[in-house]
């Protein structure tokens, strides 16, 4: 089980007290992994006191805030379960849905994902996320409804093979699908937040949608180069419907110099949009170069059965 906690103290006891009887009904031996992702409150405080009292929680300390997905990571590589669930801290995703995942993956499935139906979000979260989806899911090529709910599970081998890609700006999501040789999608509940703000707003949607784009395909540069090419043929027809115009007809002061500046217009957009779409591949490429951590773990909390003080590793 793999949990990523960010200023979520008010959340973090009820969050237990709901998890532990659903965990402890599976039948199944299991482990929670906490990642406090540079918490500002004192949520790093109660999940090591959480640590100290349940051998089966581990608690992993980053050093800094460093992003959702990156918390997942650490989480997976500090994971040992052969199926890994992922659950956001905010109870926003019921954690009693966690059975039907496993029973799915039971099934044959190398990765099951939670489909929030009945969204109790604002209607431009709504909007914004049907978008991202419908996006995601023409890129990885894994039709799915919801991407952006954190209520998945994933085999142990898909986890892995996540960790091994070490990549930049991971969408794990996104990236284990494209690992996955059988994907499922259940429907799960969705409530309200509880307590605290949402970390994604429009702008992190639309980062994240940027990251998904030129992390995972090459479409709008091969998109860019087709319309280079259309708007070229186009270009020449005009170019010779204007001379043809102008020997037939004669000089013409207003509708030709009118058209040329709509078409001058036309390709300095698409001039700016491939400029920038550039700049995000090579942005990438940067990222990826510099070969800077995607996090780091200052300490990792874990029960002692002798001292009850929670043992730190790095």
């Amino acid at each position: 089980m793999v949990i990523p906690v960010y200023n979520e103290s008010a959340n973090l006891d009820a969050l237990w007290r709901r998890l532990k009887p659903v965990l402890d009904g599976c039948g199944r031996t299991y482990e929670v992994v906490f990642v406090d992702d540079g918490s500002a409150d004192n949520s790093l405080d109660l999940l090591r006191e959480l640590a100290r009292n349940e051998p089966r929680v581990r608690v992993v300390e980053l050093a800094r805030n460093f992003g959702q997905h990156a918390a997942i990571l650490a989480a997976f590589r500090n994971s040992e379960g052969e199926v890994v669930v992922t659950l956001d801290a905010d109870l926003q995703n019921p954690p009693e849905e966690i059975p039907r995942l496993l029973d799915a993956i039971d099934a044959g499935n190398d990765v099951v994902g939670g489909w929030r139906e009945d969204r109790h979000d604002q209607t431009f979260r709504k909007v914004a996320s049907r978008m991202h989806n419908h996006l995601t899911s023409l890129i990885v090529g894994v039709p799915m409804h919801d991407y952006g709910c954190m209520l998945r599970a994933y085999r142990r081998h898909i986890v892995d093979t996540v960790v091994e890609c070490d990549e930049k700006a991971a969408f794990v999501p996104a990236l284990a699908n494209s690992f996955a040789k059988r994907v499922a999608e259940i429907p799960v509940g969705h409530e309200q937040r509880a307590s605290g703000d949402s970390r994604y707003n429009l702008l992190g949607l639309a980062k994240l949608s940027l990251n998904l784009i030129t992390g995972f395909s090459l479409l709008p540069i091969q998109m860019l180069s087709i319309a280079g090419i259309g708007i070229f043929i186009l270009d020449a027809a005009l170019v010779l419907l204007i001379v043809g115009h102008r020997l037939i007809y004669g000089p013409q002061q207003e509708g030709a110099l009118w058209l040329l500046f709509a078409v001058l217009f036309a390709l300095i957009g698409v001039m700016f949009l491939a400029i920038g779409l550039v700049g995000e591949y090579v942005g990438r490429i940067y990222l990826e170069v510099r070969r800077r951590p995607n996090y780091i773990v200052r300490a990792v909390h874990v029960h002692d059965f002798d001292s009850r003080e929670p043992q730190s590793r790095p």
